[in-house]
């Protein structure tokens, strides 16, 4: 008589748990995807929507379990910029049967790290934990998705936080004020015009009953992915995520009102006055977006222009000329198209006019040039060593396969995208050079230092 197989223990446990029972959804088994050349996750979606993928990497003894909703600042009304930041905050205070700080206070006896993070496309949360913690942490997690509990008092404190983080880190700071300045005057219809932080005016403006509102549209099971990885059992844990969850029920998900933006067909231009010792240039080239086949050998590009102390940008201006003291680039990981971002600061005795002229020279090399077989390769190297490294640990995997899920709808996606920079080739980036690094084609940002207007305004009078 044989032994039956693990492969068909495991497919007699999915059909079971497909039937559900007493306090426990049904769940529906979506198939396995490799992930690497010795680890799969494995899909599920229960009854109520959410989904869940699972990744058993038994180097370790501990686990990550992130949730990661599909709403970001992208998804807000006019009037109402903040709420996704904002509730954030407010997910790490009270909900039903846990007092305020008691949550924290439980991830702390256990040995957890845990945070949470908003942007523009989504808004995650996680915790590291002992894999002894992780069915404590199933428990929490899934309360928080559904019982929150929101008091006039509890939000007033929290929106004076948001209201001085924002002082901090925009108001106050001028690289976040003028992050903030490139991409409102970069996107004129497209949700990304507004900051994840919300306008000052929106954030003192909102009320309990906004967070009440936004946290019952969007903080819903069909609208997550939850993400388990490290040292645990893949059935196990299904079953406590089918029990845990059972008591949610889906929303009616709004349609998003999204407003594409319209080809920018001339360069847009400000100059702005800041307390900074000299010059700066903030510039914003639209770009693809993350899932878009040109994404890989832009950001290539971007690396050869921008990537460290070898780049092409850096040794022109910064080594070189010694026009700049510093020049960085990043090319956007936006679900809808973004902005390849460029910023540099004059060295002392260099105006603003000069970096830009010493920028399109750099530019307009690639542009009519292939790069060179060897910028190539350490471009390639560079990108697929950062991709890596983010997933050593089983954190940083659970967090790459969420982002890839929730962005591109694909949870191996940084396994393809490490295939898309191998497959890169020197026309490629060429092809992408011509059609993204175009003047008529991004905004520019001019900043000036504010004793420099002062200056100017005194000899006027």
């Amino acid at each position: 008589m044989s032994t039956p197989r693990a492969g068909s223990r495991r497919d007699k446990a999915r059909a079971e748990l497909s039937k559900g029972g007493p306090g426990r959804l049904g769940v529906e088994y979506q198939g396995r995807t490799p992930y690497g050349p010795r680890l799969a996750i494995e899909a599920f979606r229960l009854e109520n929507g959410l989904r869940v993928l699972i990744l058993e990497d038994h180097s370790a003894p501990v686990a990550a379990f992130h949730t990661w909703f599909r709403v970001g600042s992208r998804h807000e009304r006019p009037g109402k910029t903040g709420l996704a930041h904002l509730l954030e905050h407010l997910m790490f205070n009270e909900f039903d049967g846990l007092p305020a700080g008691e949550f924290d206070r439980r991830m702390e006896q256990a040995g957890a790290e845990t945070n949470a993070a908003t942007w523009v496309d989504w808004t995650y949360y996680y915790e590291h934990v002992p894999s002894s913690q992780l069915g404590m942490v199933i428990q929490l997690e899934a309360k928080r998705m559904g019982l929150l509990l929101l008091r006039d008092d509890l939000v007033r404190s929290e929106l004076e936080v948001v209201a001085n983080e924002r002082r901090y880190r925009v108001d106050d700071d001028v690289d976040g004020a003028v992050n903030e300045r490139l991409y409102a005057l970069a996107y004129e219809r497209h949700g990304y015009h507004n900051p994840t932080i919300g306008w000052m005016e929106d954030i003192q403006g909102l009320t309990r009953a906004d967070c009440e509102e936004f946290y019952r549209t969007y903080y819903a099971p069909n609208n997550a992915t939850v993400v388990i990885a490290g040292s645990v059992d893949e059935l196990r844990v299904i079953r406590q995520m089918a029990s845990a969850y059972a008591y949610l029920r889906p929303a009616e998900l709004p349609v998003e009102d999204k407003r594409p933006e319209l080809p920018q067909l001339a360069q847009r231009s400000e100059t702005v006055h800041k307390p900074t010792a000299t010059d700066k240039l903030a510039l914003g080239y639209h770009s693809p977006a993350l899932g878009d086949v040109d994404h890989a050998p832009l950001t290539l590009l971007c690396d050869v222009l921008f990537g460290g102390r070898a780049s092409r940008v850096y040794q022109a201006m910064v080594q070189q000329s010694e026009t700049a003291l510093d020049a960085r680039g990043w090319l956007g990981t936006f679900e809808d198209p973004g902005l390849l971002e460029v910023q540099l600061t004059a060295r002392e005795g260099h105006q603003a006019e000069e970096m830009l002229a010493s920028l399109d020279a750099e530019l307009s090399k690639v542009v009519r040039e292939p790069i060179t077989e060897e910028e190539l390769e350490r471009a390639k190297a560079r990108a697929e060593l950062g991709l890596v490294r983010g997933m050593e640990t089983c954190g940083g995997k659970a967090e790459q396969i969420a982002f890839f899920d929730v962005v591109v709808g694909d949870p191996a996606g940084a396994m393809e995208r490490l295939n898309r920079y191998r497959r890169v080739t020197r026309g490629d980036m060429l092809r992408t050079a011509r059609r993204y690094l175009r003047p008529e084609m991004r905004t520019v940002l001019t900043v000036k230092p504010a004793d420099a207007a002062a200056g100017a305004t005194e000899e006027a009078r």
